[in-house]
């Protein structure tokens, strides 16, 4: 019998897991009461690889200044992808500490959940996306099955745009108080939807921004002011306001050839950040809900799309941290770097400081900075291009940096140089002082290996890392990590979700 190299097993079974992805008869979502799904489909290459590497962390917990609590959001690190209106991608839950973690998966066929939330009684609720569009699905927080799904909007597969870079309509979304989820849509909508005590789902109401709009623009992204009112942002830089008691809505154009690819952040004065593909920006909503601008700062865009964006900009949601700092990372070459800005009202020099990070010639993030006391976390996701970047044994340029915030400026404090996490989203736990990165090594054979890894924050070393599954369908691609109320973890793939535990 002839036996196949190594590196020739990979290519085959990638080929494989690529088929069952593109296959129409990839196991669907579900119907409520139908049951336990499907897992995610494994690979023998699972026998191949390592399933644990390291050991169980002991907690150190990290002190951080607190965010306070906007009364139109579900409670902080429950209401949207970066945990709170801070955008600070933490959480004060402790979450798995390398204890014998248990992985567990659900697949939904093609159909990616990035953007979760939770509701009041732990169930995640997710936006999911799918070739067919986008649906809103509340599902069971240990099974992983389905409670309810519910169908936000269709995806136009006639207008040539790329399903796995599209990020119109469908893409963030935030939870308020009461378990309504306030979504954009593909028609330039924004759908709330409401999620019962049961889990059962209910389109409630729909505004539409049509009218404020170019016919090949979209909506990116949504969020809600300290006084209720609801901000929406365009592709194509318009943002706007909602009243959802009258209905009225407002908008403002950003400069020609400004557009917005990103979420954004809000504070307790009444300020709405958002990072445009050309300046740093705060809103601010006049007394008719008409939105203003209060301050822009320019930030260096760079010269090109590096591989790993999805625009010429920072690809990095406003991230505040206690009650001074707003920051993002630019697009500078031949590095990028975190920038940190003083928002308080009144400041003639706002830019606090500039710091390049990670390598010269290869650094980018598309992902939001992560607030961990009074550091900044940035992960380097240069060279991911699409799910093909890591295919057969590849991945994309490794980096995560910290960089601390000082009265007179700021400093890298570690790099780790050597830590892949392609596109992850990574997050903070505040309770354990673990920094949680969905991580793919490179591999020579050309297998394709996919781990939940904790870093410790205070130093960038590597605790432990736990083999989710090998194959492109453990590829999370632009979905974030998240912990649950109870530190459970919890990461969206290409092919459904995974959720990871310490026994």
């Amino acid at each position: 019998m002839r036996v196949l190299p190594l590196a020739r097993v990979g290519a085959v079974l990638a080929t494989v897991a690529l088929a069952f992805l593109a296959a129409p008869s990839a196991p669907a979502v579900p119907a409520p009461g139908a049951g336990s799904g499907l897992p995610i489909p494994s690979l023998p290459t699972d026998l191949l690889v390592p399933r644990f590497l390291g050991h169980a962390a002991v907690p150190h917990p990290v002190a951080a200044p607190p965010v306070p609590q906007n009364p139109f959001l579900a409670p902080n690190g429950t209401s949207s992808m970066h945990d709170d209106p801070y955008s600070t991608d933490a959480y004060d839950v402790s979450g798995p500490l390398g204890r014998r973690p248990q992985v567990t998966s659900r697949s939904y066929g093609v159909r990616e959940c990035a953007t979760v939330a939770f509701d009041s009684h732990g169930r995640l609720v997710g936006l999911c996306g799918g070739l067919d569009g986008f649906t809103m699905m509340v599902i069971d927080p240990v099974t992983l099955d389905p409670v309810d799904r519910l169908q936000v909007s269709k995806r136009d597969l006639t207008s040539g745009a790329n399903p796995l870079t599209d990020i119109c309509g469908g893409t963030y979304f935030f939870l308020d108080d009461e378990d309504h989820a306030f979504a954009t849509t593909t028609d330039d909508g924004i759908a709330e939807i409401a999620v019962a005590d049961d889990g059962a789902l209910t389109r409630v109401h729909d505004w539409s921004a049509a009218s404020e709009l170019s016919a090949d623009d979209c909506l990116v992204a949504t969020g809600v002011d300290w006084n209720g009112l609801v901000w929406w942002f365009s592709q194509q830089g318009v943002v706007g306001t909602l009243d959802r008691a009258t209905g009225a809505v407002h908008s403002l154009r950003l400069p020609a050839g400004e557009g917005i690819f990103n979420s954004v952040s809000g504070d307790e004065t009444g300020g709405m950040y958002a990072v445009s593909t050309h300046a740093m920006y705060r809103f601010d909503a006049a007394p008719d809900g008409t939105p203003e601008v209060t301050w822009r700062e320019v930030y260096d865009r760079g010269s090109r799309v590096k591989p790993g964006m999805l625009s010429q900009g920072s690809g990095t949601s406003p991230t505040l941290l206690g009650d001074r700092w707003v920051a993002i990372a630019d697009n500078a070459d031949p590095r990028t770097n975190i920038l940190v800005y003083d928002r308080r009202s009144g400041v003639a020099d706002r830019l606090h400081c500039s710091v390049p990070v990670l390598r010269d010639g290869a650094s980018t993030t598309e992902n939001s900075l992560v607030a961990a006391g009074s550091s900044l976390i940035i992960e380097n996701n240069y060279g991911y291009s699409g799910v093909q970047s890591t295919m057969l044994g590849r991945t994309t340029t490794p980096g995560l940096a910290r960089v601390d915030i000082d009265a007179d400026g700021c400093h890298v404090a570690w790099t780790n140089d050597r830590v892949s996490a392609p596109t992850s989203v990574a997050k903070a736990s505040l309770g354990n002082g673990l920094l949680y990165a969905y991580t793919k090594p490179a591999r020579r054979d050309g297998i394709d290996a996919w781990y939940l890894t904790a870093l410790d924050i205070r130093t960038g070393n590597v605790v432990w890392s736990r083999l989710t599954g090998t194959g492109v369908q453990w590829n999370n691609h632009y979905a974030a990590i998240y912990l649950g109320p109870d530190g459970t973890a919890y990461v969206a793939t290409l092919a459904g979700l995974v959720r990871v535990a310490d026994r």
